[in-house]
């Protein structure tokens, strides 16, 4: 009973950290995307937009599963970590070296040649990110996300400055790129800083094995994950203009605020905490099926309603200019409202150890997306319904992932689609409603923006307590003894 009690606090405390880390740390990229949106040109995001997939999937390389093997291991000592470490910053180093000569002719493929010194430039965070990897992992262990939150809060703060500085001096799409190595080397330097770790001069080749055996299974896995998850950037830079991938990339950022910081959240937090007690079958699946509940009941209404509110929320945010983003905003935030149940299913994979189930569920489920879009491609649809094919796609996809998940813990298809389809259907139904109320009603974009909220979180909270959806009181308990301690703060 205590050790639960232990679990469960750590567990919590870890998620408000987490919680308040993405809060304050998106919370700042995000005014901070803001303000260089209405100083730069879609045209710049787009050349950023352009060259996102080599930079993700280089950092999935350099990282090559060892950060979710070294977090498994209970056992990893010093000698791993080192070995992890001089193997991460080798590959790194290689991974560099190919990017600044292939830059040429991925810089021709676009048809850009600004991308050319750019890439060279942009992808030294790829060396710098190596330095990060295992004092963030240590962190992520020890479900430390104090530490992890003032560090990315601080790198948030301090790229974003300068590039807001570069922006207004007039130095274009360098704003954006001196902003992300910016935040890789601050980030860097102090997680460095705060972990005083060391590596020792040994390198083991059986260290390297055994973790390399369970991580290589996530490291292909994670490449086919991030190439998919970035294809989109790809070809709508070659297909379409830079201008109309500006638009989608603000969309898709605007989108990941909200929906990839809270699956990040949420995943790195239940991980090691699930992984502590993977060989306590029932406690896996109730406290599993705790969260995936909990993860649905915040995210639905979340990303349903800021689809449902794009029109006024995008016009007073990004401004008029910014428009065209709306469509591909709105179905990006339909196509990822599922992306935390993605993750958590998928995370049982990792901490039954199944990394081999994980890969061959990567490889399934990029036959969806592939006939999808080359039926786009070939049929010469508009980026629309490009977009749209990612809705499709995300939905057919969880399926996929809950019955090899469940088979594991005994939480099938059918369970978790009972426990989930209350939520998502009034998530539906108070998105249906506010959005009704934004094309019938000709208010100020403001005081429209406001009264949909309203209704919408009103309406919302009431049928969840009409139907007595078991995650509210959840919430509900969780908020009193917060409430209460920020009033008897200001009282005193």
């Amino acid at each position: 009973m205590k050790q639960e009690k232990s679990l469960k606090k750590k567990t919590i405390s870890g998620l408000l950290w987490s919680f308040g880390d993405m809060l304050g740390n998106q919370g700042i990229q995000f005014i901070i995307q803001i303000i260089l949106a209405r100083l730069l040109a879609p045209e710049d995001f787009g050349l950023i937009g352009m060259i996102l997939v080599f930079v993700a999937l280089s950092n999935s390389l350099v990282d090559s599963g060892f950060t979710q093997a070294l977090i498994r291991d209970q056992k990893a000592d010093q000698t791993d970590y080192s070995t992890v470490f001089y193997f991460n910053l080798a590959v790194s180093i290689f991974i560099y070296g190919v990017l600044f000569l292939s830059a040429p002719l991925i810089s021709n493929f676009f048809d850009q040649v600004k991308l050319m010194s750019i890439i060279r430039v942009l992808t030294l965070g790829v060396i710098i990110n190596a330095f990060s990897i295992i004092p963030r992992a240590m962190f992520t262990k020890e479900v430390n996300f104090k530490v992890q939150a003032k560090v990315n809060m601080a790198a948030s703060i301090l790229s974003g400055v300068v590039a807001v500085a570069m922006a207004i001096s007039g130095f274009g799409v360098w704003s954006l790129v001196i902003r992300m190595l910016g935040m890789n080397l601050i980030q860097a330097l102090l997680l460095v800083f705060y972990r005083r770790w060391l590596p020792s001069l040994t390198f083991s080749v059986i260290s390297f094995k055994r973790l390399f055996g369970f991580g290589w299974k996530l490291l292909v896995s994670g490449l086919i994950d991030t190439a998919y998850n970035n294809v989109y950037f790809l070809i709508i830079g070659k297909q379409y203009s830079a201008g109309t991938l500006g638009y989608f990339t603000n969309a898709s950022k605007f989108s990941d605020v909200a929906t990839q910081s809270l699956t990040a959240t949420i995943q790195r937090v239940t991980y090691p905490v699930l992984s502590g007690i993977q060989d306590q079958e029932e406690r896996l699946k109730q406290s599993f099926k705790k969260v995936i509940k909990l993860s649905g009941f915040l995210i639905f209404p979340l990303m349903v309603g800021l689809a449902a509110v794009a029109d006024p929320l995008i016009y007073l945010i990004f401004g008029e200019k910014w428009m065209r983003m709306v469509p591909y905003f709105q179905l990006l935030c339909l196509a990822s409202m599922l992306y935390p149940i993605h993750a958590l299913n998928l995370n049982i994979l990792q901490v039954k150890g199944r990394s081999d189930l994980f890969l061959y569920l990567e490889i399934i489920k990029t036959i969806i997306p592939t006939i999808l879009i080359v039926l786009v491609i070939w049929m010469d649809w508009s980026i629309t319904i490009l977009v749209a094919t990612m809705v499709l796609d995300s939905h057919l996809s969880l399926f996929i992932n809950i019955y090899f998940s469940g088979r594991e813990i005994s939480y099938g298809v059918k369970e978790q689609v009972r426990d989930l389809l209350p939520i998502y259907t009034i998530s539906l139904g108070m998105g249906a409603v506010v959005y009704g109320i934004g094309k019938l009603l000709p208010l100020p974009e403001l005081l429209m923006l406001v009264l949909q909220i309203g209704i919408g979180a009103i309406l919302y909270i009431a049928i969840s307590k009409l139907l007595k959806i078991q995650e509210f009181d959840t919430v509900y308990d969780l908020l009193v003894p917060v409430i209460k301690k920020i009033k008897s703060v200001k009282v005193s």
